[in-house]
């Protein structure tokens, strides 16, 4: 039975009804296998890390985040797609609006993803008035790691925890359908859920918020170089992986692939 693709409003009015999945997917093989189970399929600015090596998502640029989007939006149709928007292609009004544009007539994203909370208020007013639709992300923002020094966990004071809350609440007045919240002590991130009226989403956010998202990569145990804190790994697939090779080598060497059965 072929699912229904969710909608704008239909993730919204997911908010305190039920728990939303989203997990990142980069090309059309793994997005037909995920979208079974995911509501949401995110397509990251990580795939420079999970799949060229790179050690932060800075150098992804919009032309493999559009190539990208339309893998995974032809992998899974009735999935809805959001594209992450990279480093760099959102600096202001009329930029990210240009390139916003770019990824609605070049792909069949559903939506768009942009980092930054209040001071990026303003940006997802102008998208959203110019029909893109966007998801916002606050906390731990990825592509502010070099500037901030490093991967820093937010919502550790009362100053900050208030501060998460604003942003929160100006991405939703600015008009964001849902935010991602990413590295953010658990009871702050609880409370930002509680501020707005939109799904939140988190990542290493504890379990007090709208939904889960995480790379699949780490879920799925593929990706080796580290493992963060709020990554569970569902399966160890970089060693299934490694034994399934191992083992096609040995078969090779022996002869015993091909068989009578692989033959023609």
């Amino acid at each position: 039975m072929m699912k229904k693709k969710l909608t704008i409003n239909g993730i919204k009015k997911a908010k305190n009804e039920r728990l939303l999945t989203m997990v990142t997917a980069y090309d059309a093989l793994f997005a037909t296998l995920l979208q079974e189970s995911a509501d949401i399929l995110l397509v990251g600015d990580s795939l420079n890390m999970s799949f060229n090596g790179k050690p932060d998502t800075l150098s992804a640029t919009l032309d493999q985040m559009i190539y990208h989007t339309n893998a995974v939006c032809q992998g899974a149709k009735n999935t809805f797609v959001i594209c992450d928007m990279p480093f760099g292609s959102y600096n202001n009004k009329r930029q990210a609006l240009k390139n916003a544009i770019r990824v609605y007539q070049e792909s069949p994203a559903d939506a768009i993803k942009i980092e930054g909370g209040k001071d990026k208020a303003d940006l997802v007013q102008t998208l959203s008035e110019n029909g893109i639709a966007v998801c916002g992300h606050i906390g731990l923002l990825p592509q502010s790691v070099r500037g901030e020094g490093g991967y820093i966990v937010r919502g550790k004071t009362p100053h900050d925890i208030e501060a998460l809350v604003e942003d929160a609440e100006a991405i939703e007045d600015a008009g964001a359908f849902c935010i991602v919240v990413e590295g953010v002590k658990a009871e702050a991130a609880a409370l930002i859920a509680q501020a707005v009226k939109i799904p939140v989403i988190g990542i290493g956010a504890g379990s007090g918020v709208d939904g889960q998202v995480l790379v699949f990569s780490d879920m799925l145990g593929l990706f080796e170089a580290f493992t963060p804190k709020f990554v569970k790994k569902y399966i160890d697939g970089a060693s299934l992986v490694k034994e399934a090779v191992a083992h096609y080598k040995t078969e090779v060497e022996s002869k015993t692939f091909p068989a009578n059965e692989h033959t023609y």
